[in-house]
C-alpha cells in the first residue's frame, strides 16, 4: 500500500509539473466563451495591474507575458504544423530546464525580434533538424492572407514527455509575433501566472478576479486543459480501489492466522476457564498477541515499502514506456501524512476485525476443550 501511495503520487506530481512548467499554474486572457483552449489569443493591452499581482497576492512567484500563432515548418523534405509560443525576455526558462535536450533556450535581442526558436525533439527528428539548423517558418495569416514566412535558427531542442504537446509547440519571441499580427509593444495574447504552491490553484484564480482589468478572465490551467487532468484524477479511484484489495487480503491473512492461534490453544482456553478465568481476560490475551502480529507487519511493512520507494527514487530501476504515460521512469513521491494515515487506520481495522475470532472463545467449554487433541 505504501509503494501504491508513493508511485501513484510521484506519478499525478510529475504530469502536473510538467504541464505547469510549460503553461503555468493561471492563465489570463481575453474572456471569449466559444476560444477553445489551443488557438491564437485575442490580443490584450499589458496592464500593470496584472503584472503587479505578485504584489497584492504572496502565494503568486511570477506573471509572464505571451501569445501565440499558427505556423507551419518547412524544410526540403517536410512540413509539418505547430502553435509558435512566444514569450517576452524576462522569461523564466529555469522552469524548462529539465526538458532541454540539447542547444540551449532563445536568446533575446534589445533592438528588434530573435530570429531563434526552440522545436521539440519529436519535432526536431520529423523535420530532420538538429541545433543551429536554420527552418523556414510559415505564419498563418487571418482573412485567407499570403502567410507571411520567416527564416530562424534552431537554438535548442526540448522535450517534455507529453506527446500531445511536443508535437504541437515550439518556442520563440513574443516580439516576432507582435509584428506579424501588427500588434502594438504593449500588446500580448495574455499572462501565464506560476505559483509557489499549486494545490493553491483555484483559490487564487477566484482571489485574483477582482484585480483584472474588465474584459479579462482568469483560468486555472486545469480548466484549459482538463482532458489530461481528468485522466490523473482518475488514478486516485484506481488507487482506492488497490487499497481497498490490499486491506480485505491483509484481513483475511490476519483473521486466518487468529483463528489458528485460538484452535491450537483450544485446551488452555479450557484449561484457563477451568481455573475461573472470563472470556473477556482471555479474549485479551489473543488480541494482545494478534496486535504484536499485526504490529510486526506493519513495521517490516513500512520498512520494505520505504526501502522500494527510496531505491527506485534514487535508481529508477522501473522503467515505463513514455509514449504511453509521458514519463520514462516511475516517479516516486512519499507524502508522509499519507504513510501515518495509512498505518493508523491498517491498524485500527486490523484491531477491530481481530475481535472475530476471539468469539470463539465464548463458545468454548471447558470439559471438552481440555479433552481436545
Amino acid at each position: 500500500m505504501i509503494v501504491t501511495l508513493a508511485f501513484a503520487s510521484g506519478f499525478q506530481q510529475t504530469i502536473s509539473n510538467k504541464v505547469f512548467s510549460f503553461f503555468g499554474h493561471i492563465r489570463v486572457q481575453d474572456y471569449n466563451a466559444l476560444q477553445v483552449s489551443i488557438a491564437e489569443e485575442i490580443p490584450v493591452q499589458k496592464n500593470d495591474s496584472v503584472l503587479n499581482l505578485t504584489k497584492i497576492n504572496p502565494a503568486i512567484k511570477k506573471v509572464q507575458a505571451f501569445a501565440t500563432k499558427n505556423a507551419i515548418l518547412k524544410t526540403s523534405e517536410t512540413i509539418e504544423g505547430v502553435l509558435f509560443k512566444g514569450v517576452e525576455k524576462d522569461y523564466d526558462f529555469g522552469n524548462l530546464h529539465n526538458f532541454l535536450v540539447s542547444g540551449r533556450w532563445i536568446r533575446f535581442s534589445d533592438s528588434g525580434y530573435s530570429s531563434e526558436v526552440n522545436l521539440s525533439e519529436a519535432m526536431a527528428k520529423q523535420l530532420g533538424l538538429k541545433v543551429n539548423d536554420q527552418v523556414l517558418i510559415f505564419f498563418i495569416q487571418p482573412n485567407g492572407e499570403t502567410p507571411r514566412p520567416r527564416k530562424l535558427t534552431v537554438a535548442g531542442i526540448f522535450k517534455t514527455g507529453i506527446e500531445e504537446y511536443d508535437k504541437l509547440f515550439a518556442l520563440g519571441d513574443l516580439k516576432l509575433i507582435q509584428r506579424l499580427n501588427n500588434w502594438k509593444e504593449d500588446q500580448a495574447g495574455g499572462y501565464e501566472i506560476f505559483l509557489n504552491d499549486y494545490t493553491q490553484m483555484d483559490a487564487v484564480s477566484a482571489d485574483i478576479v477582482p484585480y483584472l482589468p474588465i474584459g479579462l478572465t482568469s483560468q486555472t490551467i486545469k480548466e484549459v486543459f482538463p482532458s489530461i487532468f481528468d485522466w490523473l484524477a482518475l488514478q486516485d479511484q484506481t488507487i482506492v480501489i488497490i487499497l481497498i484489495i490490499m486491506i480485505v487480503i491483509a484481513l483475511l491473512n490476519l483473521v486466518t492466522c487468529l483463528l489458528i492461534l485460538v484452535l491450537e490453544r483450544t485446551r488452555m482456553v479450557g484449561l484457563l476457564k477451568a481455573l475461573g478465568a472470563t472470556d473477556f481476560t482471555i479474549q485479551k490475551i489473543f488480541l494482545y498477541q494478534g496486535s504484536i502480529i499485526t504490529f510486526t507487519g506493519l513495521l517490516f511493512g513500512n520498512l520494505i515499502g520505504l526501502l522500494i520507494s527510496w531505491l527506485q527514487q534514487r535508481y529508477g530501476f522501473i522503467t515505463l514506456p513514455e509514449e504511453s504515460y509521458y514519463i520514462s521512469k516511475a516517479a516516486v513521491n512519499i507524502v508522509w501524512w499519507q504513510i501515518g494515515i495509512l498505518n493508523l487506520v491498517t491498524f485500527l481495522i486490523c484491531v477491530i476485525v481481530l475481535l472475530l475470532p476471539t468469539i470463539i472463545v465464548s463458545k468454548v467449554q471447558p470439559v471438552k476443550a481440555i479433552q481436545f487433541r
